[in-house]
This record gives C-alpha cells, structure tokens and sequence, in this order.
C-alpha cells in the first residue's frame, strides 16, 4: 500500500480551513441569543443571522470531516475522484467570484491538490487504486490448504 500523499495533505488542509473558520467566527456576541432560542423567536437581528450562518449554519463541519476523510483515504493508499477536486475549485472559484478575494481562495489549495494526485496517478498509469480490505485478506489462502 501506498500512502497518497497530496491526497493527505489536501484532507489536513481541508480540515484546518474549517478550524481557522470557526475560530475566527467563534468570539462573537450572539451565543446567548442564539441558546436562548433567539433565532426562531425570531428576535435575532440582521447581524445575528449573518454571523450564524458564517459559524454553526455553514460548511464548517461538513469540511472537516471531508478534510478528514480524504486524510484517510490517502493514509489507506486510496485517493479520491478527479470531480472532488473539480468540485472544491469551482466551488472556491465562484464563492471568490461572488465576494471577491477572501478565504474562499484557500480552497484552491485542497483542490489543486486533488487534481495533482489524480493526473499523477493516471500519468503512472495506476488508474484508480483501491486498496485490498484489511479483514479477510488472507482467508481465502488459507482455505485453499
């Protein structure tokens, strides 16, 4: 097996773009609001709802364990499809587009890390490797005895 190497790096870089999210959006006022019920009562202002969707509304959790499931992958000797890299760049690409430069542009980093892995793969001509499962590896071997 293997070790992906870009595909670990680009599951770690994942996983920290959504911890440096979070702390940065982490310190703010409206928790208490928020715990309260101040969000469906429908007292929270402007303000309020924006910061919520920047921190517990967002992609946060979904992208860290995105980033730590692809860090698995490679540990695993796997990599991910070409269309997830794909998929990160266009989505950093338009979120960029949309509010201009800001941390969106990080994602650029995970996905060119994808697509790396993936055409370096293909160049080796190793199409997509999978590795063997760890649990009854050997058990057909030994049957045949």
């Amino acid at each position: 097996m293997i070790k992906q190497r870009l595909t670990v790096a680009a599951g770690w870089t994942l996983a920290g773009i959504g911890v440096l999210h979070a702390a940065v959006f982490l310190p703010h006022p409206y928790w208490e609001q928020w715990l309260t019920g101040g969000l469906r009562s429908g007292e929270g202002g402007d303000a309020s709802l924006s910061v919520f969707w920047a921190l517990p509304g967002s992609f946060v959790v979904p992208l860290v364990l995105l980033g730590l499931l692809l860090a698995r992958l490679g540990r695993r000797g796997e990599r991910a499809p070409a269309h997830v890299g794909w998929a990160l760049g266009g989505w950093a690409a338009g979120c960029a587009l949309l509010i201009g430069p800001s941390g969106f542009l990080l994602g650029f980093v995970p996905a060119g890390l994808l697509i790396a892995e993936d055409l370096l793969a293909r160049r080796r001509g190793g199409g997509r490797e999978v590795a063997e499962p760890a649990i009854g590896r050997e058990e057909p071997a030994r049957q045949r005895r």
